[in-house]
């Protein structure tokens, strides 16, 4: 009982704002997209710049943790290349939703509510790895002509460098400055699960069946290559529950601005992305189960 109360406690706040969104979203249709492009270039990469520079940077740690989110990747999109051949799917439909999950929605806020706020610079590691390879990786897969030189353009990298750099130095921040930062920080995450919920409202359910296989299979394919993952990388006690957690994450909203984008079934890319955040009601107290 004690357990199922912790897990309730964990992510009632999570799917209160998102359900909060998606209150407001269907009383109010709203275009979110200028509110998601001020967090991902304000407040996000405050966050990951507050969170890196108030740490040393361990590259033992670190690093272990980012060659695990790179390795659950790609492992995810070799299951979902493959899933999609033999459902006679096409690849790049189902793969890149299996292979980068809603890290920053509910990744960064689920480890903060379940390890604590000391849990923070881990929880950005693996969130910047998975972006640094959506916007690289990911991009490429759906357009070979893409030039990956503008990935240094993207706040998030700079904010990853610049926290890194600060970590790393031993310097210590103005505490006023430090403190605003911070502040800026504390907008991203509440806003991207507002966001969300406002999202869930603009898709179609009539491409389920994708929707379903994608729901169960990134869940499952991401803790079982956790699982496979940790021990190779040395990874113990909480770092190991994190990317085990992280593993079942649900597909990236991102994926389907990339869909769209790039015109690779934008619909059935929807149909995974809110199908497979639905899902997530179910597999992320299984995933807590085990972790706590």
């Amino acid at each position: 009982m004690d357990t199922a109360l912790r897990i309730v406690a964990i992510l009632f706040p999570m799917f209160a704002l998102v359900a909060a969104g998606y209150a407001y979203g269907r009383r109010h249709p709203s275009d979110m997209s200028v509110a998601n492009h001020i967090n991902m270039d304000v407040f996000v990469p405050a966050l990951i710049f507050s969170a890196l520079a108030a740490k040393t940077f361990d590259l033992e740690t670190y690093g272990s943790l980012a060659l695990g989110a790179a390795a659950m990747v790609l492992g995810s999109g070799a299951v979902g290349w493959g899933l999609a051949r033999a459902a006679g799917l096409r690849p790049l439909t189902l793969a890149p939703p299996l292979m980068f999950n809603n890290s920053v929605n509910l990744g960064v806020p689920l480890a903060v509510l379940t390890f604590g706020s000391d849990i923070l610079p881990l929880a950005v590691v693996l969130f910047v790895a998975s972006t640094l390879l959506h916007f690289s990786l990911g991009v490429w897969l759906l357009d070979h002509r893409a030039h990956l030189g503008n990935l240094w353009r993207q706040p998030a990298v700079v904010a990853t460098a610049a926290g890194l750099a600060v970590g790393s130095s031993g310097l210590a921040l103005w505490p006023p400055l430090a403190t605003a930062f911070r502040m800026l920080g504390d907008i991203s995450i509440p806003l991207a699960l507002f966001s969300l919920g406002v999202r869930l409202t603009e898709g179609a359910f009539k491409e389920w069946r994708i929707g379903l296989i994608g729901a169960v299979a990134r869940p499952l394919a991401g803790m079982a290559l956790a699982l496979a993952i940790t021990p190779l990388l040395g990874l113990h006690g909480t770092e190991a529950r994190l990317l085990f957690l992280y593993g079942a994450l649900p597909p990236a909203v991102m994926n389907y601005v990339f869909a769209e984008r790039y015109r690779q079934e934008p619909d059935k890319v929807a149909a995974l992305v809110m199908i497979g955040n639905l899902a997530s009601i179910v597999f992320l107290p299984l995933a807590l189960l085990v972790v706590l």
